[in-house]
């Protein structure tokens, strides 16, 4: 059986990079939040990585992304399974987006990273974290998700058919010139 050897160029971790710091921007300043809700674009970051470059480096940059995020600029103690969250994030979003991203793909990714990530185990998480009962926090969870969900379709639609695909462009020319 052979090894599949994963090769990370320069151009890919230093756009990881990039892409991390523009999530904890987004994450940290960029958005409305409370200890049990959290509103904004800071999914750009990962769903760039996913499209470009696939599941595991988005995967990476999500939850780079949030570990770094929560140490430089702690919104409330660090707790490793918003990580794991963040890292299934982008992973969802690469395993959807990368290689023939789709409006619908895109509605799918949303869904099960807002409706079963974030609704059910993000609202688990909260509960263990700060003692509150999961079922009183699901209300509130519930429309969080339903607003993330149409902001996330309607963003990567958005971008999609306008930015990724000029991106995509750009990398595609920049590795056939290698």
């Amino acid at each position: 059986m052979k090894e599949k050897k994963i090769r990370i160029s320069v151009r890919d971790i230093t756009l990881m990079a990039m892409l991390i710091a523009i999530d904890i921007v987004l994450s940290r300043f960029c958005s409305i939040q409370a200890w049990n809700v959290k509103i904004g674009f800071a999914f750009i970051a990962p769903v760039t990585a996913a499209i470009l470059m696939g599941p595991a480096q988005a995967a990476v940059v999500a939850g780079v992304a949030d570990v770094l995020g929560t140490l430089m600029f702690p919104i409330g103690p660090y707790f490793p399974g918003f990580t794991l969250n963040s890292c299934l994030n982008g992973l969802v979003w690469g395993l959807f987006l990368h290689k023939k991203p789709s409006i619908p793909k895109a509605a799918i990714a949303a869904g099960i990273n807002q409706f079963i990530i974030g609704l059910f185990i993000t609202t688990f998480w909260i509960s263990v974290l700060y003692g509150s009962p999961y079922l009183s926090l699901l209300p509130v969870r519930l429309t969080q998700a339903c607003i993330l969900f149409v902001a996330q379709f309607v963003t990567i639609s958005v971008l999609q058919e306008v930015l990724f695909k000029r991106i995509k462009g750009i990398f595609q020319v920049g590795v056939s010139a290698q």
